[in-house]
């Protein structure tokens, strides 16, 4: 009796979980477990006050992302894997900032965890790429990976993937390639196209339908700002991408790229 107390006791004391994060960044990989990062020099409290995923203001404990990427430089991109496929790619500059908008790892203590993000879902844990002030570098919804596993550091989107590339001969500010950039930052997280990217998430937006085929007048852009207010239901995932994050401007460059891939369907 007195050993199985002791066990108990011992179950107790230990947290809920232990969670790591795996950083590929070329001679520079580390894995780092959640009770290292809560001990982690830079590691203190933040206040997030538009959280992306909670819908309100959160405080967390965080590290500056910048503080983990050894080695990467502002040239570089990288990729943020989630536990559920999504694929945030993200070119490294923003990421390295330490003034304007900052990016922070928010680690989640099996102590106090966080709450979850609706009715019979998980939290956003155990790790989650938070900003300040996103306003300040026009930060995506795209760009606030939560349940990140992996960051890796890879070859930009258009060398991996050449099956997302406009026509060849468009001049390098033709607003096609603008429109390029644009799904790459809001939408390649989730879709892919073609049959290429990385993400496991959400469907195709080329093969066999591009959504400028099936949606008609502006009910594609429509969707893209409030996607629950066309299309609603409970498993929706989709986020909407408000006139802030995405002005009509670039939701028009945006929308511009995916009618001109509809002409450029490659089959995988």
């Amino acid at each position: 009796m007195k050993a199985l107390i002791v066990i108990g006791a011992l179950l107790l004391s230990t947290p809920l979980y232990a969670a790591q994060l795996v950083l590929e960044l070329g001679t520079n990989a580390r894995t780092w477990q959640t009770a290292d990062l809560l001990k982690h020099p830079e590691v203190q409290t933040i206040q997030v006050a538009e959280d992306v995923s909670y819908k309100k203001p959160m405080t967390y404990r965080a590290v500056p992302l910048a503080a983990l990427l050894t080695g990467v430089q502002s040239s570089d991109h990288l990729q943020a894997v989630a536990l559920d496929g999504f694929a945030a790619e993200m070119p490294a500059a923003p990421l390295l900032e330490s003034h304007g908008a900052r990016a922070w790892l928010a680690i989640e203590d099996p102590a106090k965890p966080w709450p979850p993000l609706a009715e019979g879902k998980s939290s956003a844990g155990p790790f989650y790429l938070v900003w300040t002030d996103p306003q300040a570098g026009a930060i995506s919804p795209e760009q606030w990976p939560f349940a990140v596993a992996t960051i890796k550091r890879l070859s930009a989107v258009a060398e991996r993937f050449p099956a997302l590339l406009p026509a060849p001969g468009l001049a390098k500010d033709d607003p096609v390639n603008k429109g390029f950039e644009l799904f790459q930052k809001n939408c390649l997280a989730c879709h892919r196209l073609n049959g290429a990217g990385d993400a496991q998430f959400g469907p195709d937006l080329n093969i066999p339908f591009n959504p400028t085929e099936y949606f008609s007048g502006d009910f594609l852009k429509r969707y893209i700002r409030d996607p629950q207010g066309l299309r609603r239901w409970p498993q929706g995932k989709m986020p909407g991408f408000s006139a802030t994050v995405l002005p009509d401007s670039d939701l028009d460059l945006l929308v511009g790229y995916l009618k001109h891939m509809a002409g450029r369907k490659q089959a995988r």
